[in-house]
């Protein structure tokens, strides 16, 4: 039985260290498995790098988010900012390309996680077993978010735990192995490998925006934002700089183009382990995707609230006060991608749209700021008024330019 929106359907059980597990389990996907090789084909031993100076771009843009974030307590994330900032229309623009590229996100992370599994079970790359197989996957997820936000958020703190603590005892046995020449940069990387590096790691930090949508379910979002989003991000960097340093610090030049950096690493740290690193990666998929329904299912459920979409998708639940058949509706459009789509052509669509939304919230937050709009008493004000809204769109039109 549901019941439509009311003033408060939603109940209010993310706390702090929810928040920043949310935002760890959705950033820290199936790619962390392949960067390391990745950037270490692109810049050698700079590739740590490219970490380091991602973060720095993307700096302004998590502080941009904390600071919007903080201002509302009704769901819809991006979508809510820019529509509070800018109005109907734009809100609109925004919160298409926001489900498109979380919606085309999922079914590329789904994509990864049937693919992993073909190696175990070889049928699955029938497509009636792959679509069978992804449907159980996308019932379970369904399930997870269906019987309450408490459960959900549980759910998203133990898989971030599940795969965090393997990657941190491989962080740190790796660098106990590292072998310093494997690190020295002989030569400066040029400007076209550095940028192109800097555009991978941009997109790996991504997954903020997601975690923030369910606004409506976050427990005084003025103070839990903000921390939040700087522990979550910061414990993102941490893991990726160490990952990256502990896999050509093993591994050196054997890094480059390597389809399975991390196992390598796993292998020669404990023989026989490298398997563990596949299962961690399915876990750490799996994880993603339950955070993203999570998220993108809100941003439906808010734009039914104001009448964009269809107003069933607005109802909630009457015993678990979520919205399930907006948790559905992403579900299945998720499954038909993933059933449907491959990870490369999906991932660029998603890479694609999600620039176009950090741009808007970064011009959202400076908005938001100078009118003084806010749900909240005492929001998060950023520093130097327009200052780090403009370098947050700067570092971003110059991501953009590097696509080009």
């Amino acid at each position: 039985m549901s019941t439509g929106p009311g003033p408060a359907p939603l109940t209010r059980a993310v706390g702090f260290w929810g928040l920043a597990a949310a935002i760890v389990n959705i950033t820290i996907g199936g790619s962390i498995f392949a960067l390391p090789a990745t950037l270490y084909l692109t810049l050698g031993p700079a590739a740590p790098l490219a970490y380091i100076l991602g973060a720095a771009l993307f700096a302004p843009i998590v502080l941009c988010f904390a600071a919007a974030g903080s201002r509302f307590t009704t769901t819809g994330g991006p979508y809510r900012y820019v529509e509070s900032a800018f109005g109907k229309v734009p809100g609109l623009l925004v919160a298409a390309l926001f489900w498109i590229s979380n919606v085309a996100g999922s079914g590329s992370m789904a994509a990864i996680l049937v693919n992993q599994a073909t190696h175990i079970l070889p049928v699955l790359e029938q497509p009636l077993p792959r679509a069978a197989f992804l449907a159980v996957v996308y019932s379970v997820l369904f399930t997870l978010n269906a019987r309450g936000v408490k459960l959900g958020a549980r759910a998203i703190v133990a898989f971030a735990a599940a795969k965090m603590i393997p990657l941190l005892l491989l962080a740190a046995g790796g660098l106990m192995l590292v072998h310093p020449a494997n690190l020295q940069i002989v030569t400066a990387p040029d400007a076209r490998s550095l940028g192109r590096a800097l555009v991978v790691a941009v997109f790996a930090y991504s997954g903020i925006e997601t975690a923030l949508a369910p606004s409506g379910e976050l427990r005084d979002p003025a103070r839990v934002v903000p921390g939040a989003a700087l522990v979550g991000v910061a414990i993102v960097v941490v893991l990726y700089v160490s990952l990256q340093v502990a896999a050509q610090g093993v591994l050196g030049p054997a890094l480059a183009g390597h389809d399975a950096p991390l196992s390598a690493v796993a292998e020669r740290l404990l023989p026989g382990s490298a398997g563990l690193v596949i299962v961690t990666a399915s876990v750490s998929l799996i994880g993603v995707l339950l955070g993203d329904l999570l998220g993108s299912s809100r941003l439906l459920y808010a734009l039914a609230q104001d009448g964009l979409l269809p107003s069933a998708l607005a109802s909630v639940s009457a015993r678990y006060r979520v919205p399930t058949r907006a948790i559905f509706t992403h579900a299945a459009v998720g499954w038909v991608l993933a059933a449907s789509g491959t990870f490369n052509t999906l991932a660029m669509v998603s890479g694609a749209a999600f620039c176009v939304v950090y741009i808007a919230c970064c011009a959202a937050a400076w908005r938001l700021q100078s009118t003084g709009a806010t749900e909240t008493s005492a929001p998060f004000r950023l520093p130097g008024g327009g200052l780090i809204p403009a370098v947050g769109i700067a570092c971003l039109l110059l991501v953009l330019l590097s696509l080009a």
